[in-house]
């Protein structure tokens, strides 16, 4: 038997048509459309925890950093747009930026001073059909994500790994809640690990007062 091949999207055919008036939400990748569902209250939690907290550092360092509601990172090599949990923005290199202002979308380095996915238990769909269990959650930010952000050249990836889903080789065994946060070095993350009380070493944030423990108790 012969099976249809998906139709691949291009970028500019994705925001022209996502986000649609159903309300959804969507990220593209490598072609594929995806739908992402609704996160838990748990989820939603941590992200405005986390939101506020480097909002707050940004006000008190002054600097010209913000976060929006709604933004795509694009890598520049591929069919595909992200929309992560928390994408800190520097306002003034958005010039640069061509897809800016008629399509909230970015794609430098220079723009994207950090950026924060937090993993869910939500199942993403793909033209309706749902991803098996968890799974492709979790591998998309420790996988793809990862690896696009770096080729990006991101400075500052966190992975915020709450409710301990990801792959024992990424947070452990037994696993348990886990921040990684990845710092670029020469084209190439590296990482550091937090747990349970640890403070949060963050390069871009160097003073920020904030511990894991923190971070989790948000989303209880």
């Amino acid at each position: 038997m012969t099976q249809a091949l998906r139709k691949l999207v291009k970028f500019d055919e994705f925001v022209a048509k996502y986000p649609d008036n159903t309300g959804k939400h969507y990220e593209l990748h490598d072609g594929v459309v995806i739908e992402m569902p609704q996160p838990s209250g748990d989820h939603e939690q941590v992200v405005g925890f986390l939101a506020f907290e480097l909002t707050r550092e940004c006000i008190r360092l002054s600097l010209p950093y913000f976060i929006p509601k709604t933004a795509l990172v694009k890598p520049p090599e591929n069919e595909s747009a992200y929309s992560p949990d928390v994408l800190l923005l520097n306002h003034p290199n958005l010039i640069n930026e061509f897809l800016w202002k008629k399509e909230s979308t970015v794609s430098l380095a220079g723009s994207i001073p950090l950026v924060i996915e937090v993993v869910s238990t939500a199942v993403a769909t793909t033209g309706g059909t749902p991803a098996t269990h968890c799974l492709t959650n979790w591998r998309d930010d420790y996988f793809t994500k990862l690896g696009q952000y770096e080729s990006i050249g991101i400075p500052e990836y966190w992975i915020v790994d709450y409710a301990a889903l990801g792959g024992r080789r990424f947070i452990g065994n037994p696993k348990q809640p886990t921040v990684s946060i990845y710092s670029l070095v020469e084209g190439e993350y590296q990482t550091n690990q937090f747990r349970g009380s640890d403070r949060i070493l963050s390069p871009t944030f160097p003073e920020l007062n904030l511990t894991t423990e923190q971070i989790f108790q948000a989303g209880g």
